[in-house]
């Protein structure tokens, strides 16, 4: 229905059965972030628990390759540790084949080693068995890309990492561990009758003090080569590199510290939470982050046993 008393001032309203003449702001949003966005590469084929990953060319010697410190690393043996390098230069991008084992190919080309090839919008990269896409900057794909990952590594409630986050980046930091010959910890806590919780208050409150603990935690405890995940339910994990079993226990005190000392007020009543830790570090005989991951979970078990509210090192 037209609306009469519309002013004529306001000008005609176009409508179409095409598309709309009228950008949204989110729309706007949009292509204001691609403008700001820096080139990238996107994970097309590899590993499952990788692909959509995004990574960034920032600056330029961007080695990519399957050993962890490479700048874009990817978990695939069809990778040489050190396969290729990218080259930004003047807004431009050029990729540099390192003498691969297994070749560089561009667009289903191989390129030749140590020749560098310029790269254009779009352009598929090919090394082993894994598939990479190049997006130039500014590209409204890179954003979308960019989100699309994100959600999928994103836990909703909280805006941490989550599960399938949480498994990714621990195999990335602890191989990076044994490359470097530097500690590896990791801290398991949950929060104590949470079930209590929700019965009395609510699944609501519940929720509350779940995304409180993500944001106290985040914002006061988390630092530079940490990274902080939940592993589901009530339950978290915090993964430090290159921190010995005693720094970690050290940390795990000061998270159930400040969690006690916290006010969870919620709905006009204030909630008691404490949280009980399990804290474990690698040993020259684990192979893999879970044998880790499973001695601070037990130890998490053991500290709820004897009375919750503690930190328990195993």
């Amino acid at each position: 229905m037209m609306d009469d008393n519309r002013d004529e001032s306001d000008g005609p309203s176009y409508t179409t059965d095409k598309t709309s003449v009228i950008q949204s702001d989110t729309f706007k949003l949009r292509l204001a972030q691609a403008g700001q966005a820096p080139p990238s590469v996107v994970l097309l084929v590899g590993p499952a628990n990788s692909v959509g990953r995004q990574w960034p060319i920032e600056d330029t010697d961007r080695i990519l390759g399957r050993a962890p410190t490479c700048h874009v690393y990817v978990d695939e043996r069809s990778m040489s540790k050190s396969h290729a390098k990218l080259i930004l230069q003047g807004g431009d991008v050029s990729i540099i084949d390192l003498e691969s084992t297994n070749k560089t190919l561009v667009n289903g080309r191989v390129i030749t080693p140590l020749q560098p090839v310029r790269l254009k919008n779009n352009d598929q990269i090919k090394m082993g068995n894994v598939i990479f896409k190049f997006l130039e900057r500014g590209s409204l794909e890179t954003v979308a890309q960019g989100q699309v990952f994100d959600r999928a590594q994103t836990d909703a409630l909280t805006g941490i990492g989550n599960r399938g986050a949480l498994n990714s980046r621990s195999i990335e930091l602890f191989k990076r561990s044994n490359l470097l010959g530097v500690p590896f910890s990791i801290i398991v806590f949950d929060i104590d009758k949470f079930k209590t919780i929700n019965d009395t208050h609510g699944h609501t409150t519940g929720d509350y003090v779940i995304k409180e603990i993500a944001s106290v935690v985040r914002a006061k405890l988390i630092r530079e080569n940490d990274f902080f995940a939940r592993a589901g339910g009530e339950e978290f994990a915090l993964v430090l590199l290159g921190s010995t079993l005693q720094t970690a226990t050290d940390v795990a005190e000061r998270v159930r510290h400040t969690i006690e000392t916290h006010v969870f007020q919620f709905d006009g009543k204030t909630i008691p939470v404490t949280v009980s830790a399990g804290v474990a570090a690698a040993l020259p005989t684990d192979s893999n982050w879970e044998s880790i991951y499973d001695r601070a979970d037990k130890a998490l078990y053991k500290s709820k046993n004897s009375g919750r509210n503690k930190v328990t090192a195993g």
